[in-house]
C-alpha cells in the first residue's frame, strides 16, 4: 500500500513537471527579439502559414529550443547518473573533465581535419569526453583510498584547465581560434534541423537506456557491497553507464560547446521533490533539465534583446552559487 501511494504521488509530480515543461517550451518559442504570437506559432507548427514570422519560428527558433530540450535533458540525466554511480554529490560532466575533453577533441578535429562534418565532430567529442573523464579518474585515484568528492573535483579542475589550455594553444598556433570559439561559445545559436537529425537519436537512445537502468543506479548509489550482495555485476554496469554518460555528454557538447553546472544542479533539486530512488530521479530529471535549459536560453535571448547573452554564461551565473552552496552543505544541498 505504501509503495502504491508513493508511486501515485510520483505520478502526480511527474505530470506537474511535464506541464511546467510544456509551458516553458511554449513561452520560449514566443519570447525573443522578434515579436511573435501563438497564432504565428500555430502557423509555423502546422505549416499553414508561410509568412516571415512563421518561417523564422520554423527554421530558427523551434530547432533551437528543441536543441535546448535535448541538451538540458542529457546533461541533467548524465549528472544524476554520475552522482549515483560515484556517490559523489559534486559530480557533473562539466566539472569532471568530460566537456573539456570533448572541447579539446573538437579543436583537434577542426585543426587536423578541415571540413569535418557534424557527425565527425560528434564522434570526436565522444572520444574526447571519454579521455577527459579517464584522466580525471586516474589523477584523482593516484593516492590510496577512495575518491573523495573534493579530491575528484580538484582533479577535474586541474585536468579541465589543462585541456582547455591545449585547445586554446592549438587555436592560436593554427589560427583557428575563431572557428573553435564559434563551437564552444556559440551555445544554441544557429542550431539547425540537420544538426538535430544527427544528435537527437544519440541523446534519445542514451536517455532511454539510462531510464531502463535506473534501478541499477539506485543500488550503486547505496554501496558497491549492497549492489554486489543483490547480484549486480558492478564492472559491467559501471562500464555501460560510463558509455551512456559519454554519449550524452559528447553529443551535447557537439551541439552547444562548453557547459557546466546543469548536471550538478538539476539532480539535487529533483531529489528534493522525489527522494533518492533513481527510478524517480532520472525521469523527473529529463523534464527538469529540459525546462531549465529552455528558461536559461530564453533569458539569454531576451535579457539584452536584440543582443544575446551566451546561454553558458546564464547557466554559470546560476550554477556557480549553487556549487558553492553544495560544497558548504557538505554535498547534501537540497537532498
Amino acid at each position: 500500500m505504501m509503495t502504491r501511494s508513493r508511486s501515485s504521488n510520483f505520478a502526480y509530480k511527474l505530470a506537474g513537471s511535464i506541464v511546467v515543461f510544456v509551458l516553458c517550451f511554449a513561452i520560449s518559442l514566443i519570447l525573443g527579439a522578434a515579436d511573435t504570437t501563438y497564432q504565428d506559432l500555430w502557423h509555423a507548427i502546422t505549416g499553414s502559414g508561410m509568412g516571415d514570422k512563421a518561417l523564422m519560428l520554423r527554421e530558427i527558433r523551434i530547432p533551437r529550443e528543441v536543441g535546448a530540450i535535448l541538451v538540458g535533458a542529457a546533461f541533467a540525466v548524465s549528472g544524476a547518473v554520475m552522482q549515483g554511480v560515484t556517490r559523489n554529490p559534486l559530480a557533473d560532466p562539466g566539472l569532471l573533465g568530460l566537456t573539456s575533453g570533448a572541447n579539446l577533441a573538437l579543436a583537434i578535429g577542426i585543426v587536423f581535419i578541415p571540413g569535418l562534418n557534424y557527425f565527425g565532430i560528434m564522434i570526436a567529442c565522444f572520444i574526447g569526453a571519454a579521455v577527459g573523464s579517464a584522466l580525471v579518474i586516474a589523477l584523482g585515484s593516484m593516492r590510496q583510498g577512495s575518491l573523495s568528492p573534493i579530491r575528484i573535483v580538484l582533479a577535474g579542475a586541474a585536468v579541465s584547465a589543462f585541456l582547455y589550455a591545449i585547445a586554446d594553444g592549438l587555436g592560436l598556433i593554427f589560427k583557428v581560434s575563431k572557428d573553435v570559439s564559434m563551437w564552444t561559445a556559440g551555445g544554441l545559436i544557429g542550431t539547425t534541423w540537420g544538426q538535430l537529425q544527427t544528435i537527437a537519436p544519440v541523446i534519445l537512445f542514451g536517455l532511454v537506456a539510462t531510464l531502463f537502468m535506473s534501478n541499477q543506479v539506485t543500488l550503486l548509489s547505496l554501496s558497491d557491497e549492497v549492489a554486489t550482495g543483490l547480484g549486480q555485476k558492478l564492472a559491467q554496469i559501471k562500464a555501460v553507464m560510463f558509455v551512456l554518460i559519454v554519449l550524452l555528454t559528447g553529443a551535447s557538447v557537439a551541439l552547444v560547446g562548453n557547459m557546466a553546472f546543469v548536471g550538478l544542479m538539476i539532480p539535487h533539486i529533483v531529489r528534493r521533490f522525489v527522494g533518492t530512488d533513481y527510478r524517480y530521479i532520472l525521469p523527473f530529471s529529463v523534464f527538469a533539465g529540459a525546462s531549465f535549459m529552455l528558461i536559461a536560453d530564453t533569458i539569454g535571448r531576451t535579457l539584452h534583446s536584440p543582443y544575446e547573452t551566451p546561454v553558458a554564461a546564464v547557466v554559470a551565473m546560476l550554477g556557480l552559487p549553487f556549487f558553492l552552496f553544495v560544497v558548504r552543505k557538505g554535498g547534501k544541498a537540497l537532498s
